[in-house]
């Protein structure tokens, strides 16, 4: 049933979109009440199929690509505008589900990697875990989160939507090197965290301007990450560390909306 749909989403933390058919007049596929949900990567249930069914897919898609939940009504007259012979007219009711979700690149799947996933598992996020070693990675993950096994991390900035997060712990120094120079000459983060400390932060920022990187870019890495509430050395405590970091940028974010 749609409600049985709705609850795994809603585990799952998957942004939806639930279809209803509101009013009809005349000759409708189907009846008032009838509903059918979209979520990003399929639907569930059906309205009655054909090109009504297209358009609400089509619509519910679109509302899926804004950041933040609504409804909408839409009136369709099933016509010849929608190849549909039926004749009569649909009102839909749409009702977006958006969660407050971010989406976050991981790069390095070590012991704080690890710890750090293992908290991002149960926030509203969709983090990709990026490494070359698929050895490290474990073997189940959250719904939330994909793995990426790469020859060339730095390559696989370019898949990010802008507004990103960025979190930069691999175990070879010249790697995350070129990780976050491929992230800042993108120039649309809205978080790059780099594991280290100030001298590290040092001498990357003296290298990355010689690599063309503009002040005003290089102010958008922060290095050492995490809060210093927490001081803790432990993998456990760093990955604290770094999600409420994470935490208060994605609140600061959210107020700014």
């Amino acid at each position: 049933m749609w409600y049985d749909v709705i609850k795994q989403l809603e585990s799952e933390n998957q942004d939806y979109v639930l279809v209803t058919v509101l009013g009809t007049r005349g000759s409708t596929p189907r009846d008032c009440g009838t509903k059918m949900i979209v979520s990003r990567t399929k639907s569930y249930a059906t309205i009655g199929g054909g090109h009504l069914e297209f358009k609400a897919i089509e619509q519910a898609k679109k509302l899926l690509s804004e950041p933040l939940s609504q409804q909408k009504f839409e009136h369709f007259p099933l016509g010849a505008k929608l190849g549909q012979c039926c004749g009569g007219q649909a009102t839909i009711l749409f009702e977006s589900f958006i969660k407050t979700s971010i989406d976050i690149m991981l790069f390095g799947a070590g012991h704080v990697g690890k710890a750090l996933v293992s908290i991002l598992a149960g926030l509203p996020c969709r983090v990709h875990w990026v490494d070359s070693r698929e050895h490290e990675f474990p073997d189940n993950l959250a719904s939330n989160i994909s793995k990426i096994v790469s020859d060339s991390p730095s390559d696989e900035v370019r898949i990010m939507p802008e507004n990103a997060y960025y979190v930069i712990m691999t175990h070879n120094h010249p790697l995350d090197f070129a990780i976050s120079e491929a992230i800042l000459k993108r120039n649309d983060a809205h978080y790059i965290g780099l594991i280290g400390s100030k001298s590290k932060r040092a001498r990357f920022a003296k290298r990355l301007a010689a690599a063309g990187v503009s002040p005003a870019m290089l102010d958008q890495l922060i290095c050492p990450i995490g809060i210093s509430e927490i001081n803790g050395k432990s993998p456990a405590h760093v990955a604290l560390s770094i999600a409420a970091d994470l935490a208060i940028w994605q609140q600061l974010r959210d107020d700014a909306k």
